[in-house]
């Protein structure tokens, strides 16, 4: 989806069209979670701070975020979703892979599924979106990102190759800004750059990462679209495509999480008293949060008062999240399970 939050706050209030808008908190601590493209224009992005974005734009009008509308509009779109493959995996409220190898509809060509999907999504919610479409993950999303806004955008297995060593290296999947400037001291500015060094040598350099980083630059990535499924105890959690640091957008993530386990919960008539949230930082080091309360939680709203108050007390001062998980557990009586320990594995790249 296109800059999700801000678009849907502008399509809900005539009064923000066409004008600068941050969703998030205006005050001295703020961040922006994200920014409408009226305010991009001004170089204001997410995670910036409130008071150098209004600094850059004096006339930005801040909206504090609304949770379950957003989650109500990710829902929506997420139908349209599954009625063209089951394939499907959120990466966040407004981002997700389809694999429509083969489809519901029996459509020739993954690019009018797209072009179809973004239609409906613009009917039925009245927000646009991009589309990226190639044979592999890493493809897709650097193609999702190349036409925005409201763009749709194609990379064929004969043009992949070619077209990921014409890339700045900062386009690549998992290169960020840190990331980017090593590698500019090793004289890596481009995917042919790269593409020139060994294997070895970039696992030297950048770890486990050197090994997708030396296939990624081939047009060769090997992971499948994997769907929500499940698990043991009910739970969910999702991996970022970008490490967040930015405790709105963090809260948004994990109120969309609370919102499947509650959905999973129901289904299942599992209810439990135990809710643990997972942290994975960038550096993959990994801590559990878990609060344990007197009586049973049976539903959301239950649920989302006490997961919204433990995130409040993860730490981000000291690395970004890569991975963020929710689950219940610790059920009693009838619902009893003899394994409650939180399986949060789904989603791992």
């Amino acid at each position: 989806m296109d800059a999700f939050y801000a678009s849907v706050e502008q399509r809900d209030n005539e009064d923000l069209r066409g004008k600068p808008v941050a969703v998030g908190y205006s005050e001295a601590r703020g961040v922006v979670a994200t920014a409408s493209y009226e305010a991009r224009k001004f170089g204001i992005h997410s995670a910036m701070p409130s008071l150098t974005a209004k600094k850059k734009c004096p006339q930005l009008i801040f909206v504090p975020p609304r949770f379950e509308v957003y989650h109500d509009v990710s829902l929506q779109v997420r139908e349209i979703f599954l009625e063209y493959t089951d394939l499907v995996e959120p990466l966040s409220l407004d981002e997700a892979f389809l694999d429509v190898s083969h489809n519901h509809k029996q459509m020739p060509s993954a690019g009018l599924i797209a072009k179809e999907i973004r239609r409906r999504i613009y009917e039925k919610t009245g927000l646009t979106a991009s589309a990226g479409v190639s044979y592999n993950k890493f493809l897709a999303k650097i193609a999702s990102e190349y036409k925005k806004p409201d763009g749709l955008f194609v990379i064929p297995p004969e043009n992949a190759e070619k077209f990921v060593e014409g890339l700045k290296i900062e386009q690549f999947y998992g290169v960020g800004k840190v990331t980017a400037q090593k590698m500019h001291e090793y004289l890596i500015y481009t995917g042919y750059d790269l593409k020139q060094r060994s294997e070895a040598e970039l696992v030297r350099w950048f770890g486990k990462a050197g090994h997708s980083l030396y296939w990624n630059a081939r047009g060769i990535d090997d992971r499948v679209v994997e769907p929500n499924r499940i698990t043991k105890s009910i739970s969910s959690e999702t991996t970022f495509l970008k490490d967040k640091d930015n405790r709105i957008l963090l809260t948004l993530e994990l109120y969309h999480l609370a919102k499947e386990v509650a959905a999973r919960m129901n289904e299942e008539k599992f209810f439990g008293k135990t809710l643990t949230i997972k942290i994975k930082y960038a550096d993959f080091k990994t801590i559990t949060k878990s609060k344990t309360l007197p009586k049973t939680m049976t539903d959301f709203k239950q649920i989302w008062p006490v997961a919204r108050e433990m995130m409040k007390h993860v730490d981000l001062s000291v690395q970004p999240v890569r991975l963020l998980g929710f689950g219940i557990s610790n059920a009693v009586g009838e619902n009893e399970k003899k394994d409650t320990q939180l399986d949060l594995g789904l989603f791992n790249f």
